[in-house]
């Protein structure tokens, strides 16, 4: 079984007993997402998907804060990046480069596994834009939120204003994006962005780990099926969602899993699942 982990450049991966924490890794830059860390979040989160040894992965920041958003160097040099003597050429490549880095958030999103984000300080720009494929997030209770594409003159276009009004209000998810204004810890849990609000750093990781740990106990099938079906019901109506699980469990319900719950339950001891 290969369980190899990528050596990243901007990305720092550990792996534990099947929890895969993926630490974002510029500190210096307060984790800014640059030309390499787009890439390889999509590497890293292809790798927790195709690895069976991961249950489950925990998304963290390393440094003061979690994510100041995309890197404005980067920003700055799109217009370079996409020229062409032809306008119609060059408006081509500027959607081309925008779909590619939509597609590197959304492999968080179609990773299999559940993926936690454990958020401090700035959560700003783009990183409200990764946090919003994650499955769940939790904050320090220093962390703050900012929509901030607005005060720099465009529409965020990676992910924000397609996934924040599928989890908190589509008014105050408005709000956020029309202003730029900045959301405390305390207010992003009373709306819904974040699940739980952990009064410091060190508190937020060890709480994380074992929320992801107890998932990790449970049968990595039946996970793997449940995020299918609730992503898939986001984006369906209830009669598809419906028919769409009975299809799925009709191929996977008779499972060793299931099997091994029952005979746990009957011998009263804890179940133990393969990867």
């Amino acid at each position: 079984m290969n369980t190899l982990i990528p050596q990243l450049a901007t990305i720092a991966i550990e792996l534990d007993e099947g929890l895969a924490e993926l630490r974002l890794d510029r500190p210096e830059r307060s984790n800014a997402i640059n030309e390499a860390m787009w890439q390889e979040l999509r590497i890293a989160c292809n790798w927790a998907d195709a690895t069976p040894a991961v249950r489950v992965v925990v998304l963290a920041g390393a440094g003061r804060n979690f994510c100041a958003g995309i890197d404005l160097a980067m920003l700055a040099s799109v217009g370079e990046v996409v020229a062409d003597a032809d306008p119609a050429r060059s408006r081509e490549a500027l959607r081309r480069l925008i779909l590619d880095l939509q597609d590197c958030l959304s492999s968080v999103e179609r990773c299999r596994k559940p993926v936690l984000a454990a958020i401090h300080g700035a959560c700003i720009g783009g990183a409200i834009d990764l946090v919003t494929c994650c499955d769940m997030r939790y904050a320090a209770a220093d962390a703050y939120f900012s929509v901030r594409e607005i005060d720099v003159g465009m529409t965020a276009d990676v992910g924000t204003l397609q996934r924040l009004p599928r989890l908190i209000a589509d008014g105050v998810a408005r709000e956020l994006a029309y202003t730029g204004r900045t959301v405390a810890a305390d207010e992003a849990e009373r709306i819904g962005l974040v699940n739980r609000v952990f009064p410091s750093a060190e508190e937020l990781l060890a709480g994380v780990r074992g929320i992801a740990r107890a998932i990790a106990g449970k049968s990595p099938l039946a996970i793997r099926g449940t995020k299918e079906m609730l992503n898939y019901g986001r984006d369906h109506s209830v009669a598809d969602g419906l028919n769409h699980v009975a299809t799925w469990n009709a191929a996977m319900l008779m499972s060793a899993d299931l099997e091994e719950t029952m005979a746990a339950l009957r011998e009263r001891r804890p179940a133990r699942f393969r990867d």
